[in-house]
């Protein structure tokens, strides 16, 4: 894998990782849902949160989807590391 195109794909997968991180914190605040940040990070993050979502159980009112994706995303980090350090 091409060295500059691994550390784009890295980089674009950590500015991922700390969105998701910011959405789940800012739930644990008294914002407004229509709020422009909110709205910003809803729309960035939910393509990545909603499959996990869908696939695992109701935990009743804890969402551990976000965590599922950011374990996805680290995952899928490390992989673009290795291919970049094995090419």
């Amino acid at each position: 894998m091409n060295p500059i195109v691994a550390q784009t794909t890295f980089a674009f997968i950590q500015l991922l990782t700390w969105f998701i991180i910011a959405r789940a914190l800012i739930t644990f605040l008294p914002i407004d849902q229509s709020s422009n940040i909110y709205q910003m990070l809803f729309r960035i993050t939910e393509p990545i949160i909603d499959p996990f979502r869908r696939i695992m159980p109701n935990m009743g009112m804890m969402d551990l989807s976000p965590l599922a994706a950011l374990i996805a995303l680290i995952f899928l980090g490390q992989i673009v590391l290795r291919l970049s350090v094995d090419a």
